[in-house]
């Protein structure tokens, strides 16, 4: 049932948007604590695992297919963005040293250190990580 439930669910504003436009500039990642058969499973569903490079989940910790994706895929850490709304996303991208930013609900109190940048949304996320310049123009 919940797996059905998270297949069923609006997705965060912003993340839709940010995918299409990043497909094919940008390596993304799914890199989650959830098990990695229903995370594929999930993905598939809602039909957007074709955004992605790759989806990854449990039993492997987030730090070790981090630091497995940084190698085999020739990616340098601080060139890299971690986005996650909990803190094993925060401790796995400062494992990592990587850079990160923590998608808080406005409504809610942040779990992150102070001074770690949040976001409600990502529906600036594109200007975050300066996709336009990748593009050619504005956004």
């Amino acid at each position: 049932m919940v797996e059905q439930q998270v297949i069923n669910c609006e997705s965060v504003d912003g993340a839709l948007a940010f995918l299409i436009r990043a497909k094919g500039k940008l390596k993304s990642f799914v890199v989650s604590g959830t098990p990695e058969d229903e995370l594929r499973r999930i993905t598939d569903q809602r039909g957007i695992t074709g955004y992605f490079t790759g989806v990854y989940g449990s039993p492997r910790t987030k730090d070790d297919i981090v630091n497995e994706l940084l190698e085999v895929h020739g990616l340098v850490a601080a060139d890299c963005l971690f986005i996650g709304d909990a803190m094993t996303d925060y401790n796995a991208a400062k494992v990592c040293r990587m850079p990160f930013l923590g998608r808080v609900n406005a409504d809610e109190k942040s779990p992150f250190p102070e001074g770690t940048v949040t976001v409600a949304d990502l529906s600036g996320l594109a200007e975050y990580v300066k996709l336009q310049e990748m593009e050619g123009g504005d956004p």
